[in-house]
């Protein structure tokens, strides 16, 4: 059977099951609406190491062995690990994964990175390359606003358009029909969700420039994901009980939302974005809502998944979005870039 679906899709011919899942979540994000869900919260956002890139590579190491552990598997059962983060040279998984000594392949997509590493993982398994893999993220406040703004101590006003990077990391043991049977033999019970389809996005450039308004920035990349989707899938909003962005926040959910109305779609009904689930805007002080790596990967661990294993919702569009931008291309005056990876879960 054919599982490519028009210009940038995949319909897979069997599920790629979720088998479980981990999140580990900072301070901030334990306070949060969601923070009760969270597998792990952090006393401090520190993480007992000595730099913040130490802790966000503890962040991705103990997500992995929650997840492993939670799967009923070892690490010698994994064929591969997708993974990736915000830093340079994707250092916070280079060091946090390297004991587990998994064939590793790392992936960049921005914030992004959490719907990139789960349409290869998925890919890898449906073509029948690997029986199960391990797809992990992260991303850390203070080494983000290190990498891609100001040190802390430099105390600069955020603006309101502007969005706080989640401290978090979400790794998912995804598996073909096999692993899955023989995780409910070992009665590690069912998996969580499968994975039927995938979207993948392309580079959107709109030529905006403000990285403290990342929201504006990438909702042209999704509304362009979400357009290829429903027509190469030829389906309408109202086939998914969500359709979940990553981290557009409040500002990029209202342009989403009239950009996609310009193209013939109300999304308003359905549309969900993990930047504002996250965190209480009100009391929590994050001005349009939460971003970074991490942002979309423990909320589709903690909260998304929950709501597909109890039935409250039978089928989503996970779309994580990411600014493609470093320091270097921000100081040399270029755009931000964005791109959106589409993958779709359903109950199992």
């Amino acid at each position: 059977m054919e599982q490519s679906l028009g210009k940038a899709s995949i319909r897979l011919q069997k599920p790629v099951y979720i088998l479980n899942s981990a999140s580990v979540a900072g301070t901030k994000e334990a306070q949060g609406p969601l923070g009760l869900l969270f597998d792990k919260t952090g006393e401090d956002d520190m993480f007992g190491c000595a730099t913040w890139e130490e802790a966000e590579s503890k962040l991705q190491k103990d997500a992995v062995s929650i997840a492993l552990e939670k799967a009923g598997v070892e690490a010698e059962d994994i064929s591969f690990i997708f993974a990736g983060d915000l830093l340079g040279q994707s250092v916070a998984t280079s060091f946090g994964l390297s004991a587990y000594h998994i064939p590793l392949f790392g992936v960049y997509g921005a914030c992004s990175t959490c719907g990139e590493s789960l349409a290869l993982g998925a890919m890898s398994i449906a073509g029948g390359f690997a029986k199960r893999a391990v797809c992990v993220t992260s991303s850390h406040f203070a080494s983000a606003e290190k990498e891609f703004r100001f040190p802390l101590e430099y105390g600069n006003q955020r603006p309101l358009s502007a969005t706080w990077t989640v401290t978090g990391s979400g790794a998912f043991v995804l598996g073909d029909e096999e692993a899955a049977d023989s995780m409910k033999a070992s009665g590690k019970g069912y998996p969580r969700a499968g994975i039927t389809g995938i979207t993948v996005g392309k580079i959107v450039d709109y030529g905006l420039k403000d990285s403290m308004n990342m929201g504006a920035c990438m909702a042209p990349a999704a509304a362009s994901t979400l357009e290829r989707h429903f027509v190469d899938f030829e389906s309408q909003p109202d086939d998914y009980d969500k359709i979940i962005t990553g981290d557009l926040g409040k500002v990029g959910q209202r342009v989403l939302i009239d950009m996609m109305a310009e193209k013939g779609y109300d999304i308003s009904a359905v549309h969900m974005d993990c930047g504002i689930e996250i965190f209480d805007g009100d009391s929590q002080d994050t001005h349009a809502g939460g971003s970074g790596c991490g942002c979309s990967a423990v909320t589709l661990s903690a909260y998304i998944l929950k709501q597909l294993e109890e039935g409250n919702w039978k089928k989503v569009l996970f779309l994580p979005t990411g600014a493609l931008l470093s320091k270097t291309s921000f100081n040399e005056g270029k755009s931000v870039p964005g791109i959106a990876h589409g993958v779709v879960i359903e109950k199992v």
